[in-house]
């Protein structure tokens, strides 16, 4: 019997948390130790609160990040990003806070955020937010999401 805990959530009916403090994030053992890759989660429908108005920001969040001896269980990470949904906080908390969380947790070899929110007051807010250089050998494709253009 191994002596890592089973995910929490995975398979079990499971209420979004009330806030980002309250969510627990699940990590399981990387299956590929020694393997250099990039895992991408991408977020285009994340929502969080702006916290002067209360009214809802709306970004798309794409998080890749290179694993060392643990991964991000991607139900634990969807039930902590819905649980922004309740929060208030600038563009630049919520995803630089996001990031840095996982990093203090799961221990990445590397990893990166890109924002990409959506205008409020007429203006985009774009927030990037990385650990530092990838590992050498490491494929880091670009993120795809294209500068806010409008309509058309």
């Amino acid at each position: 019997m191994s002596d890592t805990p089973s995910p929490a959530f995975l398979g079990k009916t499971t209420p979004l948390p009330a806030s980002p403090e309250e969510a627990a994030l699940d990590y399981v053992p990387n299956p590929r130790m020694g393997s250099v890759y990039m895992v991408r989660f991408s977020a285009p429908e994340f929502t969080s609160l702006c916290p002067v108005t209360g009214q809802p920001d709306f970004a798309h969040l794409v998080i890749d990040y290179a694993p060392d001896r643990t991964i991000v269980e991607s139900k634990s990470l969807k039930l902590f990003l819905g649980s922004f949904r309740n929060h208030a906080g600038f563009h630049e908390d919520v995803t630089v806070g996001i990031a840095e969380r996982l990093v203090r947790e799961m221990k990445p070899r590397w990893l990166r955020i890109g924002g990409y929110w959506y205008p409020r007051g007429g203006i985009p807010i774009d927030i990037f937010w990385q650990t530092g250089a990838p590992p050498e050998g490491l494929w880091v494709p670009d993120q795809g999401v294209a500068g806010y253009r409008g309509r058309g």
